[in-house]
Formats: structure tokens, sequence, C-alpha cells
């Protein structure tokens, strides 16, 4: 019988790191699939919550954010290369709008119960980075939902709701409480921690060998970061 090596991911579904890191950590398992069983949950941060809910430019807040154009044409492309190496197509030409992602986290927390988490979070993170969807529109998100054979109807009530907010604020709050302050982190077996989108063979060494030490690297969104 295999070992279940279990995966709590914390990451924003607007973090360019946290969307190579999921390919990453996906390459890894892959590699490991005869090996491992692996047992893989996604959890809540937003990198800036204090983003208005209908959104900022999103090129005129990351400007202001890394310091100047140059630096976000710098950063931009640095980071729409790394991702190209791991298989996505990152087009920040297309990311009008930088949206507050509560809604996004509620929807994925809804999406668990539909037993589609991870369908969810792999469409809006590609929607966002891949397509430039805006995700602070309901009947974007509802689009989104309604491509993974999710009710429509229902889908569009709930993120009209409040529901899943308090329980959305409360894992996002824990987190924090874990001293959990750039994403994506990832807890292996609800007790080692790696931190950053780290390349597939630090992962691949790391759930072979369970517990043993990794470097992070400073490949992370952290809340008081200028270069992300």
């Amino acid at each position: 019988m295999k070992q279940t090596i279990k995966i709590d991911v914390v990451s924003d579904v607007v973090c360019p790191w946290c969307y190579i890191g999921k390919r990453r950590l996906e390459k890894a398992i892959d590699q490991l699939k005869n090996d491992f069983d692996f047992e893989v949950e996604y959890h809540p941060f937003e990198l800036n919550p204090d983003m208005p809910k209908e959104g900022r430019n999103q090129k005129d807040y990351l400007v202001a954010k890394f310091g100047g154009e140059e630096k976000y044409r710098q950063l931009s492309n640095h980071v729409a290369g790394v991702a190209a190496t791991e298989g996505l197509k990152f087009d920040f030409s297309k990311q009008k709008i930088s949206p507050n992602t509560l809604d996004a986290h509620r929807l994925i927390a809804y999406s668990k119960s539909k037993g589609k988490q991870h369908e969810m979070k792999e469409a809006l993170m590609n929607a966002y980075f891949e397509k430039g969807t805006d995700l602070t529109q309901t009947k974007n998100l509802v689009e989104i939902a309604s491509q993974l054979e999710m009710d429509s109807t229902a889908t569009e009530a709930f993120l009209k709701s409040d529901e899943l907010t308090t329980e959305v604020r409360m894992e996002e709050q824990f987190n924090q409480q874990r001293s959990i302050s750039g994403v994506p982190f990832y807890i292996i077996n609800n007790k080692y921690g790696v931190s950053g989108a780290q390349p597939t063979n630090v992962f691949v060494r790391a759930f072979t060998e369970i517990g043993s030490t990794t470097d992070p690297t400073d490949e992370a969104c952290e809340v008081e970061a200028k270069d992300c």
C-alpha cells in the first residue's frame, strides 16, 4: 500500500508564482505517482485584502507598486518568461483589472463541496493570467463555474450572498497566525513547510525525503513586497 502525502497549498489566484508553483507541484506529483498517493487541498490567501471590490486598473496599480513603468515591464517580462518554461502563457496585456479576490476564494470553497476545487483553482488562474478575465465580475465567475458543469443559477445566488465569507476569513486569519506571510506556501503532512515556487526537483526531493530541509527561494509574492 502506497504512502499518502497530504499537501495543503496556501495561495492566491492572482499570484503569478502561485500558478507557476502549481505547475511545478503537479509535475513533481506526476513523477512520483507510482510511489505515493497525493492528497492536495487549496487554502485562501489574499495578497491585496484592501483592494476595492471593483478592483483597480491593473497596470496603474502594479506600476505604482513596483516603483515605475520600467520596473513593471522588467518584472512582468521575467515572470512571463519563467511561466513559459512551465507551459503557461501569461499575457499581462490582457489583464485590465487587478481584482479583490475574496469572491474567487469563496467560489473555490464552494466548488470544493461540489468536488471541483482543483478544477476551479486552475480555471480561475488560467482565466486571470492567460485570458485577462475580470474576476471582479460575478457574471465572469459564473461563466467559469458553468464551464466546469456547475449550476449557473445556484452559483450566481451563492456569489451574491455572503455564504462562506466568514469561513474564508477565518482560514486566512489562521494562516496568518501560522506566520504565513508569503505565497505560495506548502504544508506537507501537516508538519513540514515549503515556501515559494520551488523547482520541481525540490518538490520531488521533499516528498521523497519527508522532513528534509529545503532552501526556500525568493520567488514568492508577499503582502508588502514591491516586486510582485
